[in-house]
């Protein structure tokens, strides 16, 4: 029997080696993997943005309370992309969107206010920038507040300080919904013309749920309302005497009045300027392309765009032509100093 010990003591001996090598060969990998791994997790986190803190607050006249409530400039900027543009937008469009929110501000607070009261920059309307603060957001968003808040933090923070200029001034940084498939020259819908508000083609809008509207209206109120009396045996409404460079009604003629296409879209309250429209019945119906005035950059143009892979200077290249993204930093301080 006593032979068989030293077997015994060989065959454990080879069976714990057996087993060691396996993990002897594997822990200098699994080292480096770890490693590899822990520097690419970092990597990836020093490049989510961070919200540096704001160099200035807004004085913003809140419409509900009829307070003025003064707020850091990069929560306000997340505010108006929270409410002027949907969170469920790509990324891209996101961060153009903010770019036009803090260059819209920017400009305001170097020019002084306009139709505001007394003490504010801007209000919280579409008289300037729609704003709503986190509570507001909150109630709206309900459980999908911190995910969309977070989205739109993160594109207002790659964006930061950052501002759109035009010869090193600031840019009227000016957004609408949804085109008829091209954007509108400046001057065609306002009086001045602006060289970087010039129409574009801008054929993704047409696959916006906002693309197409149409409205009835009965044919007293449509009289009533511009002061014209119809030609109901005609079938006709009006002749269109003048298209915009944006493909839109300029002018037309009602009868032997007068009116631009900006006035029907206002007094009628229509979506768009570019319209068509039929007598059928007691009932004027009138059909719209596009959402909004039609001038700078169309929102759903821009998300389409960076769905289909555009980065937002990109789509700010496209719809604000010849501009350039530039720092906050020197206007800001103006407007500081100022104050």
């Amino acid at each position: 029997m006593k032979p068989v010990k030293p077997i015994l003591f060989a065959f454990g001996g080879l069976f714990i080696i057996i087993l060691l090598i396996p993990t002897l060969l594997v822990t200098p990998f699994m080292e480096q993997s770890k490693g590899k791994l822990g520097e690419e997790l970092t990597v990836a986190k020093s490049e989510v943005p961070v919200l540096a803190e704001s160099p200035l607050d807004v004085p913003v006249y809140r419409s509900q309370t009829k307070q003025i409530e003064s707020i850091p400039l990069e929560e306000y900027v997340i505010g108006v992309v929270a409410s002027e543009m949907p969170a469920e937008f790509e990324t891209e469009a996101l961060k153009a969107q903010a770019l036009a929110a803090r260059t819209y501000i920017t400009k305001q607070l170097m020019n002084g206010p306009i139709s505001t009261p007394d003490g504010a920059a801007v209000t919280d309307t579409q008289m300037h920038q729609v704003y709503k603060n986190p509570e507001e957001l909150k109630a709206i968003w309900g459980d999908e507040y911190e995910s969309k808040l977070q989205k739109i933090t993160a594109a207002v923070a790659a964006t930061q300080g950052k501002i759109l200029t035009y010869q090193d001034q600031p840019i009227d940084a000016s957004f609408f919904s949804t085109s008829n498939g091209y954007t509108e020259n400046s001057e065609a819908y306002w009086t001045e013309a602006i060289p970087y508000l010039k129409s574009v083609k801008s054929s993704w809008d047409k696959n916006s749920p906002k693309f197409y509207d149409k409205k009835v209206i009965s044919i007293k109120d449509f009289e009533s309302t511009l002061g014209v009396k119809l030609d109901t045996s005609s079938g006709t409404v009006g002749k269109i005497t003048e298209l915009t460079p944006g493909k839109r009604v300029a002018k037309v003629d009602i009868n032997g009045k007068q009116f631009t296409g900006r006035q029907i879209r206002e007094e009628l309250g229509l979506k768009s300027s570019d319209f068509t429209w039929e007598i059928k019945g007691d009932s004027v119906v009138i059909e719209t392309k596009g959402f909004g005035h039609g001038v700078g950059m169309s929102q759903y143009g821009a998300n389409f765009m960076a769905e289909d892979g555009k980065t937002y200077e990109e789509i700010i290249a496209h719809y604000y032509n010849g501009t350039k993204v530039s720092e906050a930093e020197p206007f800001l301080s103006k407007y500081t100093a100022k104050n």
